[in-house]
């Protein structure tokens, strides 16, 4: 099992990667607060999407997320490191996403 701290560099390193292809990508209309939810710990993490850009990550949860992650440690981590398939683990329950159907499209632009 990962740690808390496992979990929080894994999410900056999402953080650097989404800048990345933010950059190649070009401006996406994209802004959403988001929530990450580590279920087999008691952490959890927000911040925002803004422009494909993942900003301001800090612990904790928000209840008004408009995108919530939810996810076992090592299944967060495998996720970031892309040694877990988004469509594979949300079919298989490993994940669990809730947002708005028109805004999990724009999520997978993102990826």
């Amino acid at each position: 099992m990962a740690t808390v701290d496992d979990c929080r560099q894994a999410l900056h390193a999402l953080a650097a990667r989404l800048e990345r292809n933010a950059e190649a990508r070009g401006k996406l209309d994209f802004e959403r607060t988001l929530a990450c939810r580590v279920t087999d710990l008691p952490a959890a993490f927000h911040g925002r999407l803004s422009d494909g850009r993942l900003l301001d990550i800090a612990d904790g949860d928000d209840p008004k997320a408009k995108i919530v992650l939810s996810a076992a440690s090592d299944d967060l981590i495998a996720l970031v490191e892309g040694r877990l398939d988004v469509t594979r683990a949300l079919a298989s329950r490993q994940i669990s996403i809730k947002a708005n159907p028109f805004d999990l499209l724009k999520l997978r632009k993102l990826l």
